[in-house]
Formats: structure tokens, C-alpha cells, sequence
């Protein structure tokens, strides 16, 4: 065969396979590498904000979520519990919410944006134990003119349905209040209030 005789289409071919099988090996060894520095799913999920349907939680009740690994609790306050809350202010260590422990949207008498809807971190601000919720009205062990709120049983620190701490526990200040705000009159977005 003589050396002249070269077939320009099949080099044309091998050429352009071997262009394109580099490209490939170039795009997947670039994929990882690029992909590296974005955050994971799991560390966007740690620092991202939380969307929460409200309307999914009934009078009374409420809802936990996570928000950056603590437990953000969502309650939706009966009109009967609103109306509980002013009348503990004499038993409260911070009634008025003086500690900055809350957005300045939320520095009111029921710590809220809307009346309802409550947004609390739910964790003590003794020693980082998570109170349970005990809504139920003058329950023997939590003593006389409890009207509901959040008992933590590590220590006997007890909160109202605000958030406020009472007066002579080993909490020394009301429970955090994240940063939050409204998408829509039912979805709340909590870790955003931008």
C-alpha cells in the first residue's frame, strides 16, 4: 500500500471520536470538581430558610420544624389562649421582652407578627433542653393560674404561650424568636425575614 493513499474521510472520523471521547472525559472530571463548591443538600437544609402552610395547624395545636438543627416550633394560638397571655404579665421575669430575644416586629404583647401564630426556637434558654408543649389549663404539677404554655422537665423551667419565662425558674430569659416572615396569609418562611 502506498503511503499516499491516505483515506481523508476515515481520518476525518478518528479525529473527530477521539476530539469528542476527550471532551467527554474532560466533562466528567470537570463535573465533580465544579460541583464541589456548591454547598450540599444537606448543608443548604441546616442553614436554609423553612416554609410552613399554617393552615395545616388547627387551633391549639402545634407544629415542630427544623431550622439550622434546633426544633422551631409553629403554634397556632386559640382566641382564648391570646387573650390568657397580657394577665400573666405579673408572673413573668421579662414581661415586656426587654432581652433582645426577637426581631423588632415581634416585641409586642404576644411576641408575634400575627395574633395566632406563634414562632418560637424551641429550645430552653437554661441549658439547651427542648420544652414540651402542655396547653392543658391548671394542671396539678405545673401549679395554680398555669394557662397553658411550655414546660421544660430538665429543670422546671416554665414558659407561657408567648414565649415569656416565669419568674423564679432557672431559665433566665424568654425564648428565642427566629427571624421569620409571611409569603402569603398561610405559608410562613422561617430563617428569612428579608
Amino acid at each position: 500500500m502506498d503511503n499516499k493513499e491516505i483515506n481523508q474521510g476515515r481520518r476525518r472520523f478518528l479525529t473527530l471520536a477521539t476530539a469528542g471521547a476527550g471532551g467527554v472525559a474532560a466533562l466528567g472530571v470537570a463535573t465533580p470538581f465544579v460541583a464541589s463548591w456548591f454547598p450540599s443538600e444537606k448543608a443548604k437544609a441546616a442553614g436554609a430558610p423553612v416554609e410552613v402552610d399554617v393552615s395545616k395547624i388547627e387551633a391549639g395545636q402545634l407544629m415542630t420544624v427544623e431550622w439550622q438543627g434546633k426544633p422551631v416550633w409553629v403554634l397556632n394560638r386559640t382566641e382564648e389562649q391570646q387573650k390568657s397571655i397580657p394577665s400573666l404579665d405579673g408572673e413573668m421575669a421579662d414581661p415586656k421582652s426587654e432581652v433582645d430575644h426577637q426581631p423588632e416586629y415581634c416585641k409586642n404583647e404576644l411576641r408575634s407578627i400575627k395574633d395566632n401564630i406563634f414562632v418560637a426556637i424551641g429550645i430552653c434558654t437554661h441549658l439547651g433542653c427542648s420544652p414540651t408543649f402542655r396547653p392543658d389549663v391548671a394542671p396539678a404539677d405545673l401549679g395554680a393560674g398555669w394557662k397553658g404554655g411550655f414546660f421544660c422537665p430538665c429543670h422546671g423551667s416554665k414558659f407561657d404561650l408567648a414565649g415569656r419565662v416565669y419568674k423564679g425558674v432557672p431559665a433566665p430569659t424568654n425564648l428565642v424568636i427566629p427571624p421569620y416572615k409571611y409569603l402569603t396569609d398561610t405559608t410562613v418562611l422561617v430563617g428569612d425575614d428579608k
